[in-house]
């Protein structure tokens, strides 16, 4: 069984992260933890602009931060009840979140996709948008949203 593990380092991805370490997989799983880079773009004019290789440098740390996340994430799986004796490999991937994950689930052949729900509220969901809906609405192949849990503040 093939999974793949979508993760951006937030609250709800380490949940997902936590789900797919504690849960029993199958002898023959593999695991590919991916997480996306969007390369920065420009929408309005900024002061930074003008220095050479600004975006470069953005591009560069995110994906940086991406690699320490993926590297925190495969401990964990490598330190999980259902996941130690099992194949994980890790990348960085670049462009949108939503086309890239279900890009990468399709060549790679995955079984089930995992990703943490954002749990945007109504208003952040319509302008933001939900990179879990539209995964789960493309993929093809199954997808597990996991739901992080609130916090005490917010109930």
């Amino acid at each position: 069984m093939k999974i793949l593990l979508a993760i951006d380092g937030s609250q709800c991805s380490e949940a997902a992260v936590e789900e797919v370490a504690r849960r029993p997989w199958p002898e023959d799983g593999e695991f590919r933890i991916v997480s996306v880079v969007e390369p920065p773009g420009a929408l309005t004019a900024e002061p930074y602009m003008g220095i050479d290789g600004y975006f470069e440098e953005v591009e560069r740390l995110k994906r940086k931060r991406a690699e320490e996340i993926l590297a925190t994430a495969a401990a964990v799986l490598r330190d999980g009840a259902g996941t130690a004796r099992l194949s994980i490999t890790t990348e960085v991937l670049t462009g949108s979140p939503k086309r890239a994950i279900v890009e990468e689930a399709e060549v790679w052949g995955a079984d089930l996709i995992v990703v943490g729900s954002h749990g945007y509220h109504t208003w952040e969901r319509l302008l933001l948008g939900s990179v879990s809906q539209s995964v789960a609405a493309h993929a093809p192949c199954s997808v597990q949203i996991v739901r992080c849990r609130k916090k005490e503040s917010e109930v």
